[in-house]
C-alpha cells in the first residue's frame, strides 16, 4: 500500500515562505503525475499545483508566481515552495497522485499564514 507522509508546514507571517515536502512510498513514483492540494475550513479539497513525472509543472491561477513544485525522483519526494504567502493560504495542504486516489490520502501539514 503507498504512503504519502507531507511535512514541512507551519505558522508564518504574510509575504513570509514554507517549502513543503511529501514522502511517497512505492516503486512507481517515478511513472505517475503528483499534485499538492489544500482544504480550508468549510471548503473542499481543491488542487494547487501538479507535476508530471518528467517535471512539468502546473498551478492554479490564485498561486502561480508565488509557489513551485518540484520532485525528486531518486527520493520518492515532491516539494511545494510557497513564497509571498497569504491569509488565503491558509488550510491543509495533502499531496497525493494527480488525479488522487482516495486511498492515498494522509494527514497533510497545516500551513497557517497571519500576523
Amino acid at each position: 500500500q503507498v504512503r504519502l507522509v507531507e511535512s514541512g508546514g507551519g505558522l508564518v507571517q504574510p509575504g513570509g515562505s514554507l517549502r513543503l515536502s511529501c514522502a511517497v512510498s512505492g516503486s512507481i513514483f517515478s511513472r505517475v503525475a503528483m499534485g499538492w492540494y489544500r482544504q480550508a475550513p468549510g471548503n473542499q479539497r481543491n488542487l494547487v499545483a501538479r507535476i508530471t513525472n518528467s517535471g512539468n509543472p502546473y498551478y492554479v491561477d490564485s498561486v502561480q508566481g508565488r509557489f513551485t513544485i518540484s520532485r525528486d525522483n531518486a527520493q520518492n519526494t515532491v516539494y511545494l515552495q510557497m513564497n509571498s504567502l497569504k491569509p488565503e493560504d491558509t488550510a491543509v495542504y495533502y499531496c497525493n497522485y494527480f488525479p488522487p486516489l482516495p486511498r492515498n490520502w494522509g494527514q497533510g501539514t497545516q500551513v497557517t499564514v497571519s500576523s
